[in-house]
């Protein structure tokens, strides 16, 4: 081992082990792609072991590469600790999933209320399993979902603070049968294709939601349809389809569709903010604490008696110690994976 390694050659050899391609991980890090291979074959050097497999058509790890991924993210996960915590802060990278969904939107804008000195910029992923592989990598902080949807060894590695029980809708043609109702109940879906987002990568958690909804009730999940980025291109796509879409009461407007909130019994989305397990950041703790605030002023953590919650989501928020002093509002709380 050297005596000093550079950690600019860790994050080259990070980003080419992650893409397994040279051209796509100099464009993550902004570097010209010879300056990235240097930076690999100077630290193949110093290590004194062969880090990748090359060929015309591929790149792949070695075992001495397999073995020195886990080191280098503790390595560069530290580094950005210890600069969080002693020196000026960098942005924190929040995913709020879509630009018009609004709870995540909203306790981002009240953390830039509460500490406009900091910076937090708002990243939209399309979904929390999506970005929680990006917070992992370390190429995102923070991001709002459901937590207990997220497969377990993300979950390990991630920490959470349950923010809303979100209350659930469903978004209908004008002209289907229930878009004249004010509210719709969970039983006038029976026999209907209600879209979920099957097979969506980046969206699993929805769709384990909607089936632990559904089942026994006679609903069906909608097959997938194309994957569509982004909100423009998302609306364009569910025009085409006739099915319902399941969505939550402050989704926002579709041409041509209405919005109607399910009841009996009211089904309920939890809501968390989730981050890296040991991410050290001032804006963070603002971020908590902006979610306590709206929690506690709008009831988000009080469900209706008639509410519906899966028993896993439920058996995780019982195991969150809660310590809130109402002082302005200033909140410490334990979070366990």
């Amino acid at each position: 081992m050297p005596a000093h390694l550079d950690p600019r050659l860790l994050r080259a050899f990070l980003a080419v082990a992650e893409e397994l391609h040279f051209t796509r991980a100099a464009a993550r890090l902004y570097v010209a792609q010879q300056a990235l291979s240097r930076d690999v074959r100077r630290l193949e050097r110093e290590l004194g072991a062969e880090l990748f497999l090359r060929t015309t058509r591929q790149v792949t790890l070695t075992a001495d590469g397999e073995r020195l991924v886990p080191h280098a993210r503790e390595v560069l996960r530290a580094l950005d600790d210890l600069r969080a915590a002693f020196g000026p802060a960098r942005a924190l990278l929040v995913d709020l999933n879509s630009p018009g969904l609004a709870t995540g939107r909203r306790v981002l804008h009240r953390a830039r209320e509460l500490a406009p000195e900091h910076e937090l910029m708002a990243r939209f992923e399309s979904g929390l399993t999506g970005a929680a592989v990006e917070i992992v990598a370390g190429r995102l902080d923070a991001s709002f979902g459901r937590y207990a949807g997220l497969d377990p060894a993300l979950r390990a590695r991630l920490d959470h603070q349950l923010v809303r029980y979100e209350p659930m809708a469903v978004l209908l043609p004008e002209g289907h049968p229930l878009a004249s109702a004010a509210e719709v109940p969970l039983s006038a879906l029976a026999g209907e294709r209600v879209y979920a987002g099957a097979g969506n990568p980046r969206t699993p958690e929805w769709t384990d939601l909607a089936r632990l909804l559904f089942e026994g009730r006679g609903i069906e999940i909608a097959p997938p349809v194309p994957l569509a980025v982004g909100e423009e291109e998302f609306r364009r796509i569910m025009a085409k389809e006739p099915s319902p879409i399941l969505a939550v009461v402050g989704f926002p407007a579709m041409p041509g569709a209405v919005l109607r909130p399910l009841v009996d019994p009211v089904p309920l989305s939890p809501v968390s903010l989730v981050w890296r397990k040991g991410l050290v950041h001032p804006a963070l703790d603002v971020l908590r604490r902006a979610a306590v605030e709206l929690g506690f002023a709008e009831g988000w953590l009080e469900p209706p008696v008639k509410g519906w919650i899966p028993a896993i989501d439920m058996n995780m928020a019982s195991t969150h110690k809660r310590d809130i002093t109402h002082i302005g509002v200033t909140a410490a709380l334990d979070s366990s994976p």
